[in-house]
């Protein structure tokens, strides 16, 4: 059984309804596509198996495989391919996830922890980020909160009667813009009055600090401020702090190694399908968002990844943690779904967990 932390039950084939035979022939069409990409036909089959069968009881098995929905015949091939169904149970009931070797822990160690000195988080992960995409031959993804960036100064700017630019600098001298509405008649006065409020409190301060601290304050009554700035002040910290979308920042390393080992025209399509779906970062960070709920590697193959069902992809992610043990992103890869699942799983457990352990080490 596999050794990561996929939920089972994903699949609704359970591995009593495969005599061994049949786990032996489906694991070699399984094997035979995440090598070459190609159908693979019983004639094949019937020389590579471990154990000696004849292509027509090889055909009989497949022909039972395919009833079960876990193979198909593309076009007229008379080979077969995993559907989606079948790599899940792949995935979950028969594969063997490795561990990872001393040298690859070191490398990775290595590339992460070199990035990590004195650089920021952002610095951090893109290296990380580019390792992977590096390692596996896929595209490198991550999904960060952007929060954890401290403040130095903030600034308002009105753009129209009824809305204005928030100007945030921080520490690290990064610049964002966001535009809120503001109260119809609010006068300008209002915006400088905000804005001077909140640079007396938020130096060294992430967004969530300053958002918490500033609520407390106006609920309290104890800022003396008018009506109409506090509106501006509760308006700016619910934009600042966003929804779990506007609130994330999407890294993507390695598009290149999509284009890399392809098969058919069939398969540029989906990939050129799977850099539509990247540049919609909305959708990809709703999809790894949902991967932040537990420990452990999570795989979304095909269209259980709703944002991808059309390109044929699969994604492997797991969560990382800041200093306080909060999952605070998800790093992993994004790729076709002839990726090498068993390899790569044990990359990006280990890859998220240096990098949560440098993010608590190092004071981020």
């Amino acid at each position: 059984m596999a050794s990561h932390d996929v939920p089972i039950g994903a699949s609704h084939v359970s591995l009593a309804a495969l005599n061994e035979r049949s786990r032996e022939i489906f694991r070699s069409i399984v094997e035979s596509y995440l090598t070459t990409g190609e159908p693979v036909g019983s004639r094949n089959l019937a020389r590579i198996l471990p154990i000696t069968l004849s292509p027509a009881s090889v055909r009989n098995v497949m022909s039972d495989l395919e009833h079960l929905g876990l193979v198909f015949a593309p076009h007229t091939s008379a080979g077969r391919l995993p559907t989606e169904l079948g790599l899940r149970f792949f995935v979950d009931a028969l594969m063997q996830v490795g561990d990872l070797t001393e040298e690859s822990r070191r490398n990775i160690e290595a590339q992460v922890v070199g990035a990590g000195s004195g650089k920021s988080v952002e610095a951090v992960l893109t290296e990380a980020s580019q390792m992977l995409s590096g390692l596996t031959r896929s595209a490198g993804v991550v999904l960060t909160a952007k929060a954890n960036t401290r403040l130095k100064h903030i600034e308002f700017v009105r753009l129209e009667p009824e809305r204005a630019l928030a100007v945030l600098v921080g520490e690290d001298g990064q610049v964002e813009n966001r535009v809120l509405n503001v109260p119809a008649g609010l006068p300008t006065s209002a915006l400088i009055e905000a804005a001077n409020f909140l640079n007396a409190h938020i130096r060294g301060k992430t967004l969530s600090d300053l958002r918490t601290e500033i609520e407390a304050t106006l609920a309290q009554g104890q800022a003396e401020l008018d009506q109409l700035t506090q509106k501006i002040i509760s308006a700016g910290l619910a934009s600042w702090s966003g929804g779990d979308t506007e609130d994330r920042q999407l890294i993507v390393r390695g598009h290149a190694n999509l284009l890399e080992d392809l098969h058919a025209l069939e398969d540029l399509e989906r990939v050129r399908s799977l850099f539509d779906a990247l540049e919609t970062q909305r959708g990809v960070i709703d999809l790894l968002g949902r991967a932040e709920g537990g420990d452990g590697v999570r795989i979304f193959i095909g269209s259980e990844n709703k944002l991808f069902s059309l390109s044929g992809s699969s994604t492997i992610v797991a969560p990382y943690r800041d200093s306080a043990g909060r999952i605070v992103g998800v790093i992993g890869v994004i790729g076709p779904t002839r990726l090498n699942y068993a390899r790569i799983i044990p990359m990006v457990d280990y890859t998220a967990r240096v990098v949560s352990r440098l993010l608590s080490g190092s004071g981020h």
